[in-house]
């Protein structure tokens, strides 16, 4: 398959709001390669949906500034751009930044004008189609002619969608089915959805008067997965990237647990000599490395034990064996109550301890990966968001020189772009923030050689930050409808993508007022 039926199935996505266009289209091209080697298969799945199958290439948007004339007729396969990808991406040593410069002019030189900015945004991550992994999926499963479900298990099982995409297209339901849950392999984890209030969570999490929920401690740390087979363990973060050599911590707890192989899904974070969590800061800076600040890990969920996997198990069961199985110090603080007072008065006190809040488990729920529903449901005191960072303003008064206000963005399928505007904010900065985001957009520029000659700077959107709000208002002024209220800084989220933001449907139903009697 030629690069451009990528291209042009990408274009034609990005065109269109239909989330059934965009489905169809996929569909359409999957159909067609469905005769192709497993290769071909699974690196167009990866590129349909934004990506290259190699995690680095050393390539950033610098390296792709001066590119060669296009060419005027195409012919780079799909396979020769992913050989290519592969070799820049094996280049290292001395002289290794002109072999890459060489073989990214080489490539380039051999796209046509409307593949290169193409290829220059899957180097990125910028190819913006309005189309994430769930509608690669879809299509997948139309093509192949199979159940959604059971694409979406297989990915959960294998870690990725392209795992999986021979079998979808080739192999039929029961080639979907042999992706069982594998001891070493990491799984996509699950996810929760929010409330605004610990009443409405337990009520969305299905609780009542005679049905209990759990009500986990919320902690302000780094989402881990915990393989163990023997005496060899392996530490994923929540995008299941390996982590194990940095955290000798997690290690040296789980190998003392009685078990043989066990997966498990926690957090770890770092603690001060009160017991209280540190800034976030520390422990995303500890976890990229092997030594420094001491990190202690706490697991909220149990995925396998012995032999025998517990994803379909109910909530209840998984957490029975979870407590049979990690010691009290390292299980995250939690209360089952179906009562709305006692669950409220637990919230207060995470709250008092430093916490960020809780989340609201239904107990009778399945393990149901990668996907945010009603099984569990998060609540934090203040309302949060994470937003991407569209552009950014050089500021005034005591912030003249830095670049200060940011432009706010949800994830939208349906806008321009993939991301839809929701307001501006400086506050919450601090000077040290300033001069790291004056450095950090200055690098994520679209013309970085003019940074200086606009008021506005128009970024790359890939910095994800944490963003506390006092309320959403109607807004004329911006394309979602929505604004932000008291808008202020909490952080600048390094362990999250743009694809991980959210989403304008989230905005929006923190904004929908409350169910009647």
């Amino acid at each position: 398959m030629l690069l451009a039926d990528i291209v042009a199935t990408s274009t034609e996505v990005a065109a269109t709001r239909s989330h059934k266009a965009k489905t169809a289209a996929f569909a359409e091209l999957f159909s067609r390669v469905a005769g192709a080697s497993a290769e071909e298969i699974e690196t167009v799945t990866s590129y349909l949906a934004g990506s290259l199958r190699q995690r680095r290439t050393g390539l950033g948007w610098r390296s792709m500034q001066a590119l060669p004339p296009p060419a005027a007729e195409p012919s780079l396969t799909v396979l020769e751009v992913h050989e290519a990808f592969e070799r820049i991406a094996a280049v290292s040593g001395s002289g290794s930044q002109q072999a890459r410069a060489t073989a990214t002019a080489e490539l380039f030189g051999r796209a046509t004008a409307a593949e290169q900015p193409w290829l220059r945004g899957v180097v990125t991550g910028e190819v913006r189609q309005g189309a994430l992994d769930s509608l690669v999926q879809e299509g997948l499963a139309a093509a192949g002619g199979v159940p959604l479900v059971a694409v979406r298990r297989a990915a959960m099982m294998a870690g990725s969608t392209v795992a999986v995409s021979v079998a979808a297209l080739t192999g039929g339901e029961e080639a979907l089915a042999a992706f069982v849950l594998e001891v070493g392999r990491p799984v996509l984890p699950m996810l929760a959805s929010s409330a605004t209030t610990v009443e409405a969570a337990m009520a969305k999490a299905g609780g009542g008067s005679d049905r209990p929920v759990a009500i986990d401690t919320k902690l302000d740390g780094i989402r881990i997965q915990v393989h163990r087979r023997g005496d060899d363990v392996v530490v994923a973060t929540r995008s299941l990237e390996d982590i194990t050599a940095r955290l000798p911590e997690v290690v040296e707890v789980t190998r003392a647990l009685p078990a043989t192989d066990l997966v498990l899904d926690g957090e770890v974070l770092a603690l001060d000599d009160q017991g209280r969590p540190r800034p976030f800061q520390e422990t995303a800076s500890r976890t990229a490395m092997a030594a420094g600040v001491h990190l202690t890990p706490y697991f909220f969920d149990l995925l396998h034990l012995n032999g025998r996997d517990l994803v379909d198990a109910p909530g209840s069961e998984r957490l029975e064996a979870l407590a049979g199985l990690v010691p009290e110090e390292h299980l995250v603080p939690r209360l089952v109550t179906a009562d709305v007072a006692e669950a409220e008065a637990f919230t207060s006190k995470v709250l008092d301890l430093g916490h960020e809040g809780v989340v609201v488990k239904d107990l009778a729920a399945p393990y149901d990966a990668g996907r945010r529903g009603s099984a569990w449901v998060k609540v934090k005191p203040v309302h949060t968001l994470d937003l991407v960072v569209l552009a950014v303003e050089w500021g005034s008064g005591r912030r003249r020189g830095w670049l200060s206000n940011i432009h706010l963005g949800a994830r939208d399928d349906s806008a321009e772009g993939g991301f839809v505007m929701l307001g501006k904010t400086f506050k919450g900065m601090t000077d040290e923030m300033l001069a790291w985001q004056t450095a950090r957009f200055t690098e994520l520029a679209l013309d970085p050689a003019g940074v200086r000659d606009h008021h506005v700077v128009e970024v790359r959107p890939e910095q994800v930050v944490e963003i506390a709000f006092d309320g959403l208002q109607r807004s004329t002024r911006y394309p979602g409808g929505l604004a932000l209220r008291f808008a202020r800084v909490v952080r600048y989220r390094d362990d999250k993508n743009a694809d991980q933001a959210d989403t304008i449907e989230t905005v929006r139903a923190l904004s929908a007022p409350p169910a009647g009697p």
